[in-house]
């Protein structure tokens, strides 16, 4: 079967042009489900007494399953290492704002390998892995995008006024307004992508990533009312999930009516520990997202596969990792490694396999939080080997008699925390030279012309204003001790082209046709028990004049007119790397453009 798959993926496109009769059916389809702040003790199947999961449930009791399956403690960080195969912090995303949770243009993700095997590759939902060219999933092997802006609904780079209901959102990069719930309509399109290729008997891979449950905590009515007598916040978080589950069950469903799910490869997995559900269960774990503690990066992992014989519950309790995922589908699958690439996880299609004994090696993995602008050594760490989890350099612990973490027993055994700390070590020194390589957003390039910055991805040392709330907000006060209020951020950018530039410095987003120096009204909050980002209302900052930043020269400067909606300038620039940090003046001193859209001028 395999070398059949490999055979034919080699010869996908003489295939087509012959009619032969090696037909797509033998070309496993994927579909990948990943949500956002969900943890390993926010599902039924893993015990928790209270949430309502049944089809994850069921899937579950029809997959193997890993139960020793590490990510990243937050988003982006996770879901590069997932996409590549690479460790987090290789791939230039260890934050997930700051101009940090861009993945390097020289990462190949598993969309750009199954695209180029012939796969028709579908992204729905969440990226978070940059919004400008070369970052964005149509500029790394996604042939169908349809997609919010950032790191979640509402946030900087999202459409402006955003929420997790009637929306508008990215589809193959135009702006296109929906109706519903965030989650039902991001499965609704992977759905009808699914439908579509199956009909034409085209294999692919749909990446199915939710931006729920994430905070803010907001979903339909019918999925609160379900969860009737927990607290607010319990009660949203977990509809969240429930609604998740219940769109599981609907694309499964549809798979099996298209006459496909034998040959389909079903992943349920999440993105790091729980954000919310730790109170009520965390599988005796400690901690939760953002921890380097068990419950901020050990997450559950379905995969369901009939034709491969994964049909059954099978727990495999083997050390695991987010960068074992690409791998193992590309051997699963056929697909070749592309040339010149090569992995940090290691293939677990044998462990996965329940007719097969498996001597698994011995081996070590890192989970690491930095965020922060520039890696710190050690922080947030946990190295893990077997039963034993180094956290923060110091601390030793045996998850197998103490899966809570609470007897550091660092000091009875000196030598496994050596061994620890020595790969570590090793993983750090050849790691750490690609800090430097700072992800920039490119301007001037035929793909992309009119490039939109958002305060999002400024490189600084403290936050950026990350969601619309910040931004309607605006804050103006000074850093303690500084009489003015100084701009200390920029976004790095990479000309490609040398030529005439138009830089246009915008106080709210392009999409709002609001002017400079206006206010705005509060927006329409949504259900659920937290505030939508756009139901802040939007403070007026009093700007008298727009100045032109680059690489820390103020190049021009002028007054901002009444009711001007932009400020622009017109500058050469040659082809090179820039930090590009344009401000307003402000009576409070200085305070960065939210937004910034670049024109290369013919």
């Amino acid at each position: 079967m395999k070398k059949c798959i490999s055979v034919c993926l080699a010869a996908f496109s003489i295939v087509i042009a012959t009619k032969a009769h090696c037909v797509a059916a033998e070309f496993p389809n994927v579909v990948i489900v990943i949500s956002d702040d969900q943890g390993y003790g926010d599902l039924g199947c893993t015990g928790n007494p209270i949430i309502k999961t049944p089809n994850i449930d069921q899937l579950a009791s029809e997959s193997s399953g890993l139960s020793d399956y590490h990510v990243a403690p937050t988003c982006s960080p996770t879901r590069c290492s997932f996409l590549t195969g690479h460790w987090t912090n290789r791939t230039g995303v260890w934050h997930t704002i700051m101009g940090r949770s861009m993945l390097r243009e020289n990462e190949v993700t598993v969309g750009q390998m199954f695209s180029d095997a012939g796969y028709e590759t579908g992204m729905f939902g969440k990226w978070h892995l940059g919004d400008n060219y070369p970052y964005r999933p149509e500029d790394r092997g996604f042939t169908e995008v349809y997609r919010h802006g950032g790191g979640g609904i509402g946030q900087t780079p999202d459409l402006w006024d955003n929420a997790y209901f009637d929306g508008s959102y990215f589809h193959n990069g135009k702006i296109v307004p929906a109706e519903g719930y965030c989650t039902d309509v991001f499965f609704e399109q992977a759905n009808a992508f699914i439908n579509k290729c199956a009909k034409q008997e085209k294999p692919f891979l749909a990446y199915i990533s939710t931006n729920a449950p994430h905070k803010p905590l907001h979903c339909p009515p019918k999925y609160l009312e379900m969860y009737d007598g927990q607290s607010e916040n319990i009660a949203a978080f977990y509809g969240m999930i429930t609604n998740i589950d219940d769109n599981v069950g609907k694309t499964r469903r549809l798979i099996r009516e298209l006459g496909i799910a034998d040959n389909t490869i079903f992943i349920f997995t999440t993105d790091n520990g729980t954000a919310s559900g730790a109170k009520v269960y965390n599988a005796g774990m400690k901690a939760g997202k953002g921890s380097p503690y068990e419950g901020g990066h050990r997450v559950p992992f379905f995969l369901h596969w009939p034709a491969g014989g994964l049909t059954k519950q099978y727990d495999v309790n083997e050390l695991t990792h987010a960068v074992d995922v690409v791998p193992t589908l590309l051997e699963m699958t056929g697909v070749k490694k592309p040339d010149g690439v090569k992995f940090d996880g290691v293939s677990i299609a044998d462990l996965l396999d329940p007719t097969k004994e498996v001597d698994w090696p011995k081996r070590f993995v890192i989970s690491d939080s930095q965020r922060v602008r520039d890696p710190i050594k050690w922080r947030g760490s946990s190295v893990m080997t077997g039963k034993y989890r180094l956290v923060n350099r110091k601390e030793l612990y045996d998850v197998a008699s103490d899966p809570g973490q609470k007897k550091n027993i660092a000091d009875k055994h000196p030598e496994i925390v050596a061994e620890m700390r020595e790969f570590y070590e090793g993983w750090w020194a050849e790691l750490q030279p690609t800090f430097s390589q700072t992800t920039e957003i490119y301007l001037g390039h035929p793909e992309h012309p009119v490039v939109s910055l958002t305060a999002h991805d400024w490189i600084q040392e403290i936050y950026p204003p990350w969601h619309q709330g910040s931004i309607r907000e605006a804050d103006r006060k000074p850093a303690k001790g500084d009489a003015k209020l100084k701009h200390l951020g920029y976004w790095a950018v990479k000309v490609i082209q040398d030529g005439k530039y138009r830089v246009s410095l915008r106080r709210w987003p392009a999409e709002s046709e609001a002017a400079v120096n206006a206010g705005l009204s509060a927006g329409k909050n949504v259900p659920g028990p937290a505030h939508a980002f756009r139901s802040v209302p939007g403070n007026a900052i009093g700007a008298t004049h727009a100045v032109l930043r680059i690489n820390d020269q103020d190049l021009d400067r002028k007054p901002i007119t009444e009711d001007a909606k932009e400020v622009s300038f017109v500058t050469e620039l040659k082809q090179g790397s820039y930090r590009l940090a344009p401000v307003f003046e402000i009576q409070e001193g200085e305070l960065g453009a939210y937004y910034v859209v670049v024109t290369r001028l013919e």
